[in-house]
């Protein structure tokens, strides 16, 4: 090994869901424990599952902008994310060619972080 060399030791975390009760629960499986047999944290029960764990695509507003289609629906829950208030009036406006100006971009700053909420009350 050479000098400034790393070494990395990982420590895999699975999830497992439990057949007896569904709740999903996280386990730090090391080397020597994988022949262990884990039990739900929540009910006790010995039969788990692997399964797939959840993971986040991160993407810019450029991209976010550039993939959103105004003329598809949206349900409730897409405006639950404050990522999406003013993306379908930015995409708009992109789309007919018309500068909203800074104001614009301010004021949707603020409905995203909750200011302007504050400032009606």
């Amino acid at each position: 090994m050479s000098a400034g060399s790393v070494i990395v030791m990982t420590m895999p975390i699975y999830e497992y869901e439990c057949a007896a009760c569904t709740k999903v629960s996280s386990h730090v499986v090391m080397g020597s424990r994988r022949r262990v047999r884990l039990a739900c944290p929540a009910c006790g029960a010995s039969r788990l599952k692997r399964v797939m764990s959840s993971f986040a695509v991160v993407a810019s507003e450029t991209s976010r902008l550039a993939e959103f289609d105004t003329s598809r629906p949206r349900d409730e829950s897409f405006y639950r994310d404050s990522r999406n208030v003013g993306l379908w009036a930015k995409k708009r406006a992109k789309e007919m060619g018309a500068d909203l100006g800074g104001k614009f971009e301010e004021t949707v700053e603020k409905a995203r972080s909750g200011k302007l909420i504050k400032e009606m009350m």
